[in-house]
């Protein structure tokens, strides 16, 4: 092997160059390394908050800082674009749906259904309305392009329904059996059954990373935390309060805080879901009941049941701001907001009517007769990427 011989200054400034990049290796304690070719210490890259990791093959979620910022005013998916705007009300004690169109305030179709219908419920691709027949054992779809009602599915016990937020199961909350049911999305054949030790299991919402979701038990005054992807019950606490009754859960924007309407209590327990630490009361007013969000995310809606009135909670100051009164009172319960945001709807459900009500100024806009106890009715189409259930959670 030959052997090449360096100059002596050749070799010098070689040595020095290996004991600077020596140097270089260990300088990270002593501070900011020096960008190449600038004259000073490179400046930090700005700190981007990054979108939670979510439950596996759920959408991701497109603000970290608000779950609802896929529901803004009129930013209807291509799926439901083209669908007529309609108000579907079902009528527990009628057995039917019905379908009033929002421009005229008119019922203009009666659906027969099953049993006691509960709710209309927005399946997770939102190409199916789901009327749930929960003493008749059915399912009843609703194609929302022609309203026409298709063959009823059998489902035991489907009071409520819910959809994972990967698409992946539907949760039917089976009230009388003490059961949360995984199910198929589509033919809702039984994937598994989850048995609950509380009563009335009924409403429901998701965290932001979809791992997880809170539910109610309407008839002893519990709170439940599911596992998601487990399907598993993985806590679960009693409410503070004789005799609680809890209704509709909701996540705020920033996902940091479940709210839970409680109809006894008079009011909205807030709960970290995280940590599920004993929630506190924020009274609202008697017989609260449901928790519907504005269209830019600021504000809560709050029915209250009992006194025909509708509390507004402002989530950027964290407080109830105004409260309304329905004329002639009434029995506010389950709805939703127009796809504008322009107007909220709610089901009476001790009245036989419905209430259009202004979502700026609290104004009755109209008052519609419908069948017997009509209860959680779906406003269709309404923005948003994917349906998590109940009468249209959307994100």
């Amino acid at each position: 092997m030959t052997t090449i011989r360096l100059p002596r200054k050749a070799t010098v400034l070689l040595a020095g160059l290996v004991l600077a990049a020596l140097a270089g290796c260990g300088s990270a304690e002593k501070g900011p390394a020096e960008a190449l070719g600038s004259k000073g210490p490179a400046k930090p890259a700005k700190a981007v908050p990054a979108a939670p990791p979510g439950l596996p093959g759920m959408p991701p979620v497109l603000d970290p800082n608000d779950v609802y910022a896929a529901d803004r005013p009129g930013k209807l998916s291509p799926v439901v674009k083209d669908f007529p705007s309609r108000v579907y009300v079902p009528n527990t004690n009628s057995n039917t749906v019905s379908v009033i169109d929002p421009a005229t305030y008119q019922v203009i179709d009666t659906i027969p259904v099953g049993v006691q219908p509960q709710h209309v419920v927005p399946s997770w691709d939102m190409k199916t309305l789901w009327v749930n027949n929960n003493r008749g054992h059915t399912l009843t779809p609703i194609n929302p392009a022609t309203g026409e009602a298709g063959k009823p599915v059998e489902v035991h016990d489907p009071y409520n329904l819910y959809f994972t937020p990967n698409g992946k199961y539907a949760i039917v909350m089976a009230s009388m059996d003490k059961e949360l049911v995984f199910r198929d999305p589509h033919t809702m054949d039984r994937v598994k059954t989850v048995p609950v030790t509380c009563f009335g299991v009924n409403h429901a919402d998701f965290s932001a990373d979809g791992r997880y979701f809170i539910v109610s038990c309407e008839f002893s005054g519990e709170l439940l935390k599911v596992d998601t992807e487990k399907m598993e019950v993985i806590a679960q606490q009693k409410l503070p309060f004789e005799g609680a009754m809890p209704q509709d859960v909701k996540v705020s924007p920033d996902g940091k805080t479940f709210y839970v309407a409680d109809m006894m209590a008079h009011g909205v327990w807030v709960l970290s879901g995280d940590t599920f630490e004993t929630p506190k009361l924020l009274p609202t007013g008697k017989g609260c009941h449901g928790l519907y969000i504005s269209r830019d995310s600021k504000e809560m809606y709050i029915p209250n049941r009992g006194e025909g009135t509708i509390s507004v909670f402002d989530f950027p100051q964290n407080k109830l701001t105004k409260k309304w009164e329905l004329p002639d009172g009434g029995s506010p319960d389950m709805g939703g907001v127009s796809a504008d945001g322009k107007v909220l709807w709610l089901s009476g459900r001790y009245d036989s009517e419905v209430y259009a009500i202004d979502t700026v100024t609290g104004r009755q806009l109209a008052r519609i007769p419908v069948g017997g106890g009509p209860h959680g009715l779906a406003v269709y189409p309404q923005p948003g990427r994917y349906s998590l259930g109940h009468t249209g959670i959307f994100r």
